[in-house]
């Protein structure tokens, strides 16, 4: 007799995942990301107050590349935004050489993957998407340097945090509603 498969069995891995809480969409919570999200913001101004080298430009290329490598490594969504702001938060105090600026996305990414992902990225896996441009001391390196100019404080807020907030403040509009039950 064959043995059935199960609905979460099949060609990928199932990952278990626990079930969103809706307690935490309560109106307290909401306000206490709100008041909390000051502290994870990188300064408005850092293209022009504390970066000579760096341009936005450079950054949307950084940007572009970290999503890039997230997608095709199937990263949990999380890590792209935090990859991100600890990007931001590290330029808004560290002046950056333009040389060293997919290195930093790197350690950002590494950084991030760690905090978010069952099974991180690994240091060689970045280097390779680096095409060996840098060493995996070197990330180590970066991502310690990172994580001192951060004083590591890594629990960042995103955006991503908000959503089912928004969501869920949408869903209880009426007309919101009876939009949604009419398509």
């Amino acid at each position: 007799m064959e043995p059935q498969l199960l609905c979460c069995e099949g060609n990928r891995p199932a990952v278990r995942r626990a079930y969103r809480d809706p307690n935490l969409l309560t109106e307290r919570v909401l306000l206490a990301l709100l008041r909390a999200e000051d502290k994870y913001l990188p300064a408005p101004n850092y293209f022009k107050c504390v970066q000579r080298e760096i341009v936005p430009n450079m950054r949307r290329i950084v940007a572009t590349w970290i999503l890039e490598v997230c997608e095709e490594q199937k990263c949990e969504e999380e890590v792209f935004s935090l990859a991100m702001n600890y990007m931001d938060r590290f330029l808004s105090v560290e002046p950056t050489k333009k040389y060293h600026l997919q290195l930093l996305g790197a350690a950002c990414m590494f950084l991030a993957s760690k905090l978010k992902e069952t099974i991180p990225l690994t240091a060689e896996k970045l280097c390779i998407y680096t095409d060996n441009s840098i060493t995996p001391t070197q990330l180590l390196q970066m991502e310690l340097l990172v994580l001192n100019k951060l004083k590591w404080d890594l629990a960042s807020l995103t955006p991503l945090d908000f959503i089912d907030h928004f969501i869920s403040l949408l869903m209880s509009v009426p007309y919101y509603c009876f939009l949604l039950t009419t398509f």
